[in-house]
């Protein structure tokens, strides 16, 4: 019909509050946290600013079309995840949790995002120009979980 279309393809959302990041760090805060599974699963993320300001530059920005994912410019293996939310909160990664009790744990949650692997990157959303705020898993648990204060 002649309208541009833009599909935006979403990583695992990192938000103060709520998803996957709020039940990754209780374990943490508790000191029993560390790696899922085997830890070798690629997360493909963004943080919760990095997000709503790709949506705003999506439809504001007439050549942004078709497929867009919308994650970080840095993917990171599940183990990787783990050790920076444990330097954001400044507590131990030690334990490993195996598949089972992720699967105990989490629910459904476990198998769609923490436990599979996407190793995705924001080719498109970077060639029309946006730029992060956030661009580093460290960076952004700094702000999200490690006292809000950017660095």
């Amino acid at each position: 019909a002649g309208l541009r279309t833009a599909v935006l393809r979403f990583g695992i959302v990192l938000a103060r509050e709520g998803g996957a990041l709020a039940k990754m760090t209780t374990p943490v805060k508790l000191g029993v946290g560390g790696k899922l599974g085997t830890g070798r699963q690629y997360y493909s993320w963004i943080a919760i600013d990095d997000a709503v300001a790709a949506i705003r530059h999506a439809l504001e920005n007439e050549s942004v079309s078709g497929p867009v994912n919308l994650v970080s410019p840095q993917p990171v293996t599940n183990g990787e995840f783990t050790k920076a939310l444990g330097r954001a909160l400044g507590r131990p990664t030690l334990f490993a949790v195996p598949a089972f009790a992720a699967r105990l744990a989490f629910g459904e949650m476990a198998d769609e995002l923490l436990l599979a692997s996407a190793r995705v990157e924001p080719a498109r959303l970077r060639a029309t120009g946006f730029e992060f705020k956030y661009p580093t898993l460290d960076a952004a648990l700094q702000h999200l979980v490690g006292g809000g204060q950017d660095k």
